[in-house]
């Protein structure tokens, strides 16, 4: 039993340090690409190029005071934090970075993944209500409002997906791109799955539950020290995973291309989940912030009616012409 429990551990370190080794030098790399596109320096003091700064900042988040409001409810407001970086680490134990390279191989690994990332929101709406602060429940309200709406349309999307692979395993979608990537014949699933992406993770130009000229910070905003660090790292872990679903539903995984298949699988996925971040972080510096209007109309009118139909149309054509998935 002790060993049971040991290697378990172990495994579960094995996902969380190089997760939050990436997380950590994730920020770094934004910062860095920002400095880049605003033509100004980046972080370059602390360590050669500034490679040491994401260690300094959680070293000076961690020993800072962590300031609980008085009238809040201090057993949520502590447990917030917790839920929503709990919640962001567990559908890595489903994402195949290789052939063989999977902590837990599941026939259901769509519907594991989107409902667990569907529980990300308690830990926002938690830590907005605990708070006892307007502005932080009008922040988590947005957030969570955000979420669900987008939630439908990335929903859609992987139901298209599931239908023409006639399966809901990772493997099975990634084996069905060996001739071609699905980004090619479901390219309008391929943005909108993208854009909703950059709404679900609260990025530019969807940044609204954090628009700071409206609700200072939104839901984190009366948190300090590790709490506001836990929020940051589980915003930061959904961008990669939203990163490696792209890669996997729409880019063949860690399918090489061609002529360059001697270079190992592991490089390819991790090349892939490279370029989306990096579209994370141009979105950021490229885009204004959408009214929050203007949000739930571009959710609610144009991405839910069209992955809808587009749905509908595929699964017309399957059943029409009998081209259903071994």
């Amino acid at each position: 039993m002790f060993f049971f429990f040991l290697i378990l551990f172990l495994k579960v370190l094995s996902i969380a340090v190089p997760l939050l080794l990436s997380v950590a030098y994730f920020t770094l790399i934004e910062r860095k690409v920002l400095a880049v596109l605003q033509r100004r320096r980046g972080p370059n003091v602390i360590g050669a190029y500034g490679m040491l700064q994401p260690l300094s900042d959680g070293l000076k988040l961690f020993v800072k005071e962590a300031l609980i409001p008085s009238n809040a409810n201090k057993f949520l407001f502590s447990l917030g934090p917790v839920i929503a970086f709990s919640i962001s680490l567990l559908p890595w134990i489903v994402i195949p970075f290789s052939q063989y390279g999977v902590y837990a191989e599941i026939n259901i690994t769509i519907l594991y993944t989107f409902a667990i990332s569907s529980l990300g929101v308690y830990g926002i709406i938690i830590s907005g209500w605990s708070s006892n602060s307007k502005y932080a429940f009008l922040g988590a309200l947005r957030s969570t409002s955000q979420m669900i709406s987008y939630e439908l349309s990335l929903g859609f999307c992987l139901i298209t997906i599931a239908l023409c692979t006639g399966s809901f395993s990772f493997y099975s979608i990634i084996h069905a791109q060996q001739n071609l990537w699905f980004c090619i014949p479901f390219l309008p699933l391929f943005l909108i799955f993208f854009i909703a992406a950059l709404a679900e993770t609260n990025r530019h130009p969807f940044d609204l539950p954090e628009a700071e000229a409206e609700l200072v910070s939104g839901y984190n905003v009366e948190y300090a020290g590790m709490g506001f660090a836990l929020f940051s790292l589980a915003e930061y872990s959904n961008m990669l995973q939203m990163s490696a679903l792209n890669s996997i539903l729409f880019l063949g995984g860690w399918l090489p291309i061609g002529l360059l298949s001697f270079i190992p699988t592991e490089i390819w996925f991790s090349l892939k989940i490279c370029i989306f971040v990096l579209l994370f972080i141009i979105m950021r510096a490229a885009l204004p912030r959408y009214r929050y209007d203007q949000l739930m109309n571009l959710g609610w009118k144009v991405f839910l009616p069209v992955t809808l139909v587009y749905t509908l149309v595929t699964l017309l054509i399957i059943t029409t012409f009998n081209f259903f998935p071994a």
